[in-house]
């Protein structure tokens, strides 16, 4: 009795997820393009640069970067972003400063420079493009 059920219900599986595949209710980003073609390489788009910046999405979202970042370095020997956010600078420039956040290590310890924990900017600070969605996005940020 056992075995029945099991074979009804990996029977019933099948015949649900295969229903589904024919449908075409499963589609990919790349189209019909093969899994063992090259991916296309896609079209480049020009840097989102917004005055002022871009308003968050929700509370803890770290800030997104309003300006071009094509010409910036960051690596283990430099970070470009500090040219204009840091505690030096920051008011010349007119930029925002880098959070007090970035100056703690995982122990809570308060650092005079950066942590290597929050060095690399774009980790959490992504550059914005005027593009269109891959998918339907409904979400809706709180105001």
């Amino acid at each position: 009795m056992k075995k029945m059920i099991v074979t009804l219900t990996t029977a019933l599986v099948v015949l649900i997820f295969s229903g589904a595949i024919m449908a075409g209710a499963v589609d990919s980003l790349r189209g019909g393009q093969a899994l063992t073609e090259n991916a296309k390489e896609p079209a480049k788009k020009d840097a989102l640069v917004v005055k002022g910046g871009i308003e968050r999405s929700y509370k803890q979202q770290p800030p997104v970067i309003p300006h071009k970042t094509d010409k910036d370095e960051i690596n283990l020997k430099v970070n470009t972003c500090l040219n204009c956010h840091s505690e030096k600078t920051y008011e010349a420039k007119k930029a925002p400063k880098v959070g007090d956040s970035h100056f703690v290590n995982r122990d809570g310890k308060v650092l005079t420079t950066i942590s290597s924990r929050r060095y690399f900017c774009e980790q959490c600070h992504a550059p914005q493009v005027n593009a269109d969605p891959l998918v339907e996005n409904t979400f809706q940020g709180v105001k």
